[in-house]
């Protein structure tokens, strides 16, 4: 149409470049327009590899008489709500308000002054299933407009006003101890489903920042429950069809409560909190499965969702040639076609393939209920099928470079490396975070994504900079370079400085002290799928504060514990949507845990001090091998040793691993509490 998104750096955009609908990207431009015309915008948000938006993307953006209606009666502007978050925030936030729910593709009608009067998400081309027709809605929003525009302005104003309000509200303070967490721990086993892992009924997500909770808060008080509630779901959501058996990653979600049947987009930022939920429930069980996972997972990381010239993809579309699950479906009779008849027939019982099906058109996910017998037979059954497969028709791909979503990988990569014995996961994770630092960091300004080595012009975000940070952090632990937690300090000081409240300590904005004002500046407290700004960035700086010496680390303690304290009040009954947010808070009442070995490398004491500790280390905790000095306790020895602290308080310096289990493990480690020790 007008060519306005053909230089997009948004796949999502993109998408929309030849749409008859006259599209703006977000900008005062548009505004300028609706203003000038005397017309209410339509906003529509979504993402590249959201399958509702593909639907309303061809039933009524790309139909002509329909963007006629649109380009008659409105300015349309179309948001990558992954590349701003700052705009999807509040508008979401509006909708959420007006309908009680959310979700996209997000549609909202504004003043030309960018507040919003109507807001909804899918709608249908014509009325079905209680939902208006999309024509009908702009008709609807036009004849308003145009009759009664000072009263929907009115509307629109005090709609504004009670959001800010609302985004302004402060919480009173609660300190976080074990009784809270506790409770919280409470609630979410209540919550959790006893047959198939997980919690709630369907659709059920895997929501790995819980099971990272509870596995953080089953070394702390050692709590049978909380972990047979993350080995039971662990367990089922890779045996199940929301684990891709043939390449490894995960799907989004599940329609059913069982996984068995995902909605097949994959995720950058699933993938890799669910590689460190893995990676950490192998390194405190030894399990097999949690090994065969993480393994799979990192690898499809590093090949599924690789770009040209470096940095991870966003996404994968769920749908492939406009139909959902495409690539993934299976019938028997093509099992047969691929392996043949002897091992068509054995895939077919092994993998759940029926002739009844688990999905439309009498197709089924894969599903490996358990192991076989015949490991090589398995091997070579899933090489032949991950064949066939890649000759199908497959889902597109958002290869937009998003700035947490990376760090996150990276952080991801590095731990899991560590974990498992993978160097090259590490040194991949330093190729990420240097991506980052000189594609995205520039002239002392973090940016949100970029695309082919083109930087976009969306600022990052609170997350950019707390994963960001994150990542710095766990290349420095997993590395023991100072020049990787120097460089965390920098970024760390520099977040602070644009995103902390100056007036109330612990308090952060989701965008930065210079950025245009959009209804409100944001401030999400509600960990979803990925953390909030505000529990990541309390999260890096506790990490930091073990790791930094004198004042600094003082200062970045006392800013964790505030915004810890802020969430207090509300973590114990809202368990589900504060998981990272507990499990900074179990990291802090543990101590948190800091080991470091010093010593000479080649004496093999050394390297056994730093794998024991590196295994029994709680969650949150950190290990630093061949660090010059403990922060507060004594000097580095000639003869292997290691130094375990908590808080401000360091252990004496032991040098064998029967005394380093001792001090990990021993009486007293599951009393902790919150503050200096």
């Amino acid at each position: 149409m007008s060519g306005r998104l053909a230089d997009a750096t948004s796949p999502y955009l993109l998408q929309h470049a030849d749409d008859p609908v006259d599209w703006w990207p977000w900008s005062d431009d548009a505004f300028a327009d609706a203003r000038r015309r005397d017309v209410p915008v339509l906003l529509s948000i979504g993402y590249a590899a959201c399958h509702w938006c593909h639907v309303m993307a061809r039933e009524s953006f790309a139909d002509p008489e329909t963007a006629r209606q649109i380009n008659a009666g409105f300015v349309a502007i179309k948001v990558d709500r992954e590349e701003r978050p700052d705009v999807d925030a509040p508008y979401m936030a509006a909708t959420q308000a007006m309908t009680g729910r959310g979700g996209w593709p997000l549609t909202c009608f504004l003043t030309p002054d960018g507040e919003p009067f109507h807001c909804g998400t899918y709608y249908p081309p014509t009325p079905r299933s209680g939902l208006p027709g999309f024509r009908q809605v702009l008709t609807a929003v036009t004849t308003a407009w145009e009759q009664d525009g000072a009263r929907v302005r009115e509307a629109a104003t005090r709609i504004t006003a009670n959001l800010a309000r609302h985004a302004a509200e402060e919480r009173p303070r609660v300190p976080v101890g074990p009784e809270i967490l506790d409770r919280a721990a409470a609630t979410l086993l209540d919550e959790a489903d006893p047959e198939h892992g997980g919690f709630g009924a369907a659709p059920k997500f895997p929501q790995a920042l819980c099971l990272e909770f509870l596995l953080r808060h089953h070394e702390r008080t050692g709590s049978a429950r909380a972990l047979d509630v993350v080995e039971l779901t662990c367990e089922r959501m890779a045996r199940g069809g929301l684990y891709d058996q043939l390449a490894g990653g995960f799907a989004r979600y599940t329609a059913d409560a069982a996984w068995v049947v995902p909605h097949f987009e994959k995720m950058l930022h699933d993938n890799a909190l669910l590689l460190r939920l893995y990676a950490h429930l192998a390194r405190l069980t030894g399990s097999a499965l949690a090994h065969r996972i993480a393994t799979g997972t990192g690898d499809f990381l590093l090949t599924g969702m690789a770009v040209d010239g470096g940095g991870l993809a966003s996404a994968l579309d769920a749908d492939a040639d406009g139909e959902e699950g495409l690539t993934y479906l299976w019938t028997p009779g093509q099992l047969i076609g691929a392996l043949g008849l002897g091992d068509g027939m054995w895939a077919a019982d092994r993998f759940g393939v029926t002739s009844a099906g688990t999905f439309g058109q009498r197709r089924s996910t894969l599903q490996l209920p358990a192991d076989p017998d015949d490991d090589q037979r398995l091997r070579r059954v899933r090489a032949a099928l991950l064949d066939a497969r890649r000759r199908r028709p497959q889902p597109a791909r958002d290869d937009k470079i998003v700035t947490a979503w990376n760090a996150m990988a990276a952080v991801a990569l590095a731990e899991a490396g560590t974990d498992l014995g993978r160097d090259d996961w590490v040194s991949a994770a330093a190729d990420l975070t240097r991506l980052l630092l000189g594609l995205h960091l520039r002239d002392g300004r973090l940016y949100r994504s970029s695309r082919h080595g083109r930087p976009g012009t969306a600022a990052g975000v609170l997350e950019d900079h707390a994963w960001l940070a994150e990542a710095l952090l766990a290349l420095h632990r997993s590395t023991g370079d100072p020049a990787w937690l120097d460089t965390a300090g920098t970024v760390l000081d520099l977040t602070l400085d644009r995103f902390a409240d100056p007036d109330r300590p612990g308090r952060f904005h989701d965008t930065a002290d210079d950025a245009a004002p959009i209804l409100h500046r944001p401030r999400d407290l509600v960990d979803n799928a990925t953390p909030c700004g505000s529990s990541a960035l309390a999260g890096a700086l506790l990490t930091a504060s073990v790791l930094v010496d004198g004042e600094r680390s003082h200062r970045y303690r006392e800013i964790a514990e505030a915004a810890l304290s802020t969430m207090g009040g509300v973590l114990a009954e809202h368990a589900r949507f504060a998981g990272h947010w507990l499990s900074t808070a179990e990291a802090l009442v543990h101590g948190p845990v800091l080991v470091t070995v010093d010593g000479d490398p080649r004496d093999p004491r050394f390297a056994d001090l730093v794998g024991h500790a590196r295994r029994r280390v709680p969650g949150g905790g950190v290990v630093v091998a061949g660090h010059p000095a403990v922060p507060g306790g004594p000097a580095a020895h000639r003869s292997p040793a290691a130094h375990v602290c908590r808080g401000f308080v360091c252990e004496r310096p032991v040098g064998t691993v029967a005394e380093l289990d001792r001090q990990l493990t021993g009486p007293g480690v599951r009393d902790g509490v919150a503050g200096p020790g």
